[in-house]
């Protein structure tokens, strides 16, 4: 008897003390895996009863780089505590396939419908025909990410676009089947677009990017990074951007300092990467230092244009802002020794950002 009443003051101190704790912890963790969360469940009935009371703790599901995570994701779809999951990751997940979204929408179609985020960066086994299936189940859906997938084709976006109206953040880096046809279908349709990554979509041109920049004015994110083929006829048009706050545009062969000088009339620019960039000189980035005062991130990564006369006027505008600048390949800049960058930029913390 009294064994038992020591086991049950146990069990009280550990609900007192020990759940609280416990349950303090999960709520800051952010992106706890499902695996984790539902190991939790199982320390105890009474951290089991405290974790299944907090709704916010189960509208997300992160399978990121796990095994057999089509299965896994169907099977926390068909449990009641996530019939209001707003983020789910499968970044670089394996065993994703086409099958596993349509199962998706015949049997959990309800518990997407509040679903806001949804990442399949990776997942190369999933088409059109998998897009279309869980795209249908995601009214409410604002960044959705595909990045590295060659099987993508401009009939994704027409699913997209028909299904999610609600886009602000699009990630479809790598895709290489997508073309102008399917960067139309995004300017026509997300006009408050916020954030668009188009790195490696080669089948892009001029006429397409054009229309973006036309349409997709409150952008503040645009990464077009290996991306050879545009001209500043279409690089120009960037300046149309006055929201912009991060331009990824290494590799960016064409680019001259007339486009690089239109460019920097996007004022509110925090972040800027013109490695390989080879057309650009000093007279380029001058016009970027005049007007960008709030740069925090500059790569100038094996441009031979430039020289220590560009860093000496970056430094007259930035010196208390930039954190990160990488001039590594530029020869024509002598003075590129970390001592000598942190007498020009004093808050300097990163010098390398490509290897």
């Amino acid at each position: 008897m009294e064994e038992r009443a020591e086991t049950e003051c146990k069990e009280n101190v550990w609900c007192r003390e020990t759940v609280p704790k416990v349950f303090k912890l999960v709520g800051s963790t952010l992106l706890l895996s499902h695996t984790d969360l539902v190991s939790l469940l199982l320390v105890s009935p009474s951290l089991h009863r405290t974790l299944l009371s907090s709704q916010p703790l189960w509208q997300s599901l992160n399978f990121r780089e796990l095994s057999n995570a089509g299965n896994r994701l169907i099977a926390a779809l068909s449990l009641p505590r996530y019939r209001y999951v707003k983020q789910i990751n499968l970044e670089f997940a394996r065993d994703v396939e086409d099958t596993h979204l349509i199962h998706i929408k015949d049997k959990c179609f309800d518990s997407l419908q509040s679903l806001e985020s949804l990442n399949l960066n990776g997942c190369q086994k999933i088409s059109d025909t998998g897009i279309e299936a869980i795209t249908s189940c995601c009214p409410q859906l604002k960044s959705f990410s595909i990045y590295w997938n060659v099987r993508v084709t401009n009939t994704a976006l027409v699913h997209i676009v028909r299904n999610c109206k609600h886009i602000i953040d699009l990630n479809i880096s790598g895709c290489k089947n997508i073309s102008d046809q399917g960067v139309r279908l995004v300017a026509d349709n997300y006009p408050g677009l916020e954030s668009l990554n188009l790195t490696r979509c080669v089948k892009v041109t001029d006429d397409g990017l054009k229309q973006l920049l036309l349409k997709c004015l409150f952008l503040q994110n645009l990464n077009l990074y290996a991306l050879s083929s545009f001209t500043d006829e279409a690089y120009k048009k960037i300046c149309l951007l006055a929201r912009l706050k991060v331009l990824d545009l290494c590799g960016a062969q064409n680019l001259s300092d007339e486009g690089l000088s239109c460019i920097s009339k996007c004022k509110n620019l925090v972040s800027l990467n013109l490695t390989w960039c080879v057309r650009v000189t000093d007279e380029g980035v001058l016009s970027i230092t005049e007007s960008c005062t709030s740069l925090e991130f500059l790569s100038l990564f094996g441009i031979i244009g430039v020289t220590d006369k560009c860093l000496e006027a970056l430094s007259m505008s930035c010196s208390k802002k930039i954190t990160t600048l990488d001039v590594n390949g530029c020869i024509g800049i002598k003075k590129r020794s970390r001592e000598e960058l942190l007498k020009l930029f004093p808050y300097l913390r990163c010098f390398k950002v490509h290897s």
